[in-house]
C-alpha cells in the first residue's frame, strides 16, 4: 500500500509537471494557428511515440514521458519561402507566436492562484498585531500600518515581507509604509529567533479569509508579481556569486521530488506549486539567451527595429550553440540535485 503510494504521489508529480510543458507549446500552437503558419506536429511528451494522428495539415503526437513538447512550425529554422511559413510572417507576428508560450504559463499560474485564494483566503501586509519590543514596534509602526516597501523594492505580498526578513541575516533594512494616506520610512534590524530558527520583525498581519473572486483574481497578480520578482533576484543572485549553487538552484530531480511532496500534501499543494513552477518557467523562457524565448525574442525586436532580417545561418549558429549550453547545464543540474539536493 504504501509502494503504491508512493508511486501515484510521484506519477501525479510528472503529470503536474506535464501541464505546464502542454500548456506552454499549446500557448505556441494557438498562435502560429491564429497567425496562419503552417504547424508540421504539435507533439507532447519525450521518448517513443505512443500515439499519432495526422490531421489536414498538423500531426499531433504523444510520447510516452509526459515531459517536454515541441511545435514544428515551416520554416522557424529555415529559409521556406512559400505560403504558411514561418519566416515569410512579419517580426511582429512572429514575436507574438513566441511569447505566446509565456503568456500561457502566466495565465495557467493566475487561474491556480486565484483557485487556491479563494479558497484559503490570503495573508495581507497590513500590520494586524506588534510585538512588545519587536523590531516595528520599536520603530515606531501601529497597527493598520501598511508596508509598501522594503530597501526600495515595492511589495506585493505577505511573501514579499518574509522573504526580504528572512534573507536579512539581521542586518537593517529600510522599511516604506503608509499609515491614513501619509507615507513614512524607517529603518529596522530584525530579531533572530533560536528556538524558531528565523529573523521575525515582531508583527503579525492581517488575513483576508474569505474573499470574493474578483479580490482572489487581484491577489493572484500580485502573487505572481511577487513571484517574478523573486525569481530574478535569485538568478540574478547566482549570477553575481551572492547565491549558493549547491543549496538555491533545483533542476528536474529536485522539482519531482517536490511534487511528489506536494502531492502527497493533497492537491491543492500541488496545486499550488504548479503555479509558482509555471512562473518560474515562463521568467527563465524569457531571459535573453539563445535558444530560449527570450532569445528569440531579442532577435525579432532586433529585426523590428533596425527593419533587417537576421540571416537564418546567423540565426541557427546562435540558438545551436544556446542550446548545447542549455543541455550541459541540465547535466550539470541534474548531477547536482542527485549529489546535494536542494531545500526551498
Amino acid at each position: 500500500m504504501e509502494t503504491g503510494g508512493i508511486k501515484l504521489k510521484y506519477i501525479l508529480a510528472i503529470l503536474a509537471l506535464g501541464l505546464l510543458i502542454i500548456v506552454h507549446e499549446l500557448g505556441h500552437f494557438i498562435m502560429a494557428k491564429i497567425n496562419k503558419v503552417k504547424v508540421e506536429e504539435f507533439s507532447i511528451g519525450m521518448g517513443p511515440k505512443i500515439f499519432t494522428y495526422q490531421g489536414k495539415e498538423t500531426k499531433y503526437s504523444l510520447s510516452l514521458l509526459p515531459v517536454g513538447g515541441y511545435v514544428q512550425m515551416l520554416g522557424a529554422h529555415e529559409d521556406v519561402d512559400e505560403e504558411g511559413s514561418f519566416n515569410t510572417k512579419s517580426p511582429f507576428r512572429r514575436l507574438t507566436i513566441i511569447i505566446a508560450g509565456v503568456v500561457m504559463n502566466f495565465i495557467l499560474a493566475i487561474l491556480i492562484f486565484t483557485a487556491v485564494t479563494v479558497h484559503f483566503g490570503y495573508g495581507e501586509t497590513s500590520i494586524s498585531k506588534l510585538t512588545d519590543d519587536g523590531a516595528l514596534k520599536s520603530a515606531g509602526l501601529q497597527e493598520g500600518d501598511n508596508i509598501t516597501k522594503i530597501n526600495g523594492s515595492k511589495v506585493f505580498t505577505y511573501y514579499d515581507i518574509t522573504i526580504a526578513t528572512g534573507s536579512s541575516k539581521g542586518e537593517e533594512m529600510e522599511i516604506s509604509y503608509e499609515r491614513g494616506g501619509d507615507k513614512y520610512e524607517v529603518t529596522v534590524t530584525p530579531k533572530y529567533l533560536e528556538d524558531e530558527q528565523r529573523y521575525v520583525v515582531g508583527a503579525t498581519f492581517n488575513y483576508n479569509s474569505d474573499p470574493s473572486i474578483i479580490e482572489g483574481v487581484k491577489q493572484s497578480f500580485k502573487e505572481t508579481a511577487t513571484l517574478v520578482t523573486q525569481t530574478l533576484k535569485s538568478i540574478g543572485n547566482l549570477i553575481t556569486g551572492h547565491g549558493n549553487f549547491k543549496t538555491d538552484l533545483g533542476g528536474p530531480v529536485t522539482v519531482v521530488n517536490l511534487s511528489a511532496q506536494a502531492a502527497e500534501s493533497g492537491l491543492w499543494d500541488l496545486m499550488n506549486l504548479v503555479g509558482l513552477l509555471s512562473i518560474s518557467l515562463a521568467v527563465f523562457n524569457l531571459l535573453p539567451f539563445p535558444a530560449l524565448d527570450g532569445g528569440w525574442s531579442v532577435l525579432l525586436l532586433i529585426e523590428m527595429i533596425t527593419k533587417r532580417k537576421v540571416p537564418e545561418k546567423v540565426v541557427g549558429v546562435i540558438n545551436g550553440i544556446g542550446f548545447i549550453c542549455l543541455m550541459a547545464l541540465m547535466v550539470v543540474v541534474t548531477v547536482k540535485d542527485i549529489l546535494f539536493p536542494a531545500s526551498f
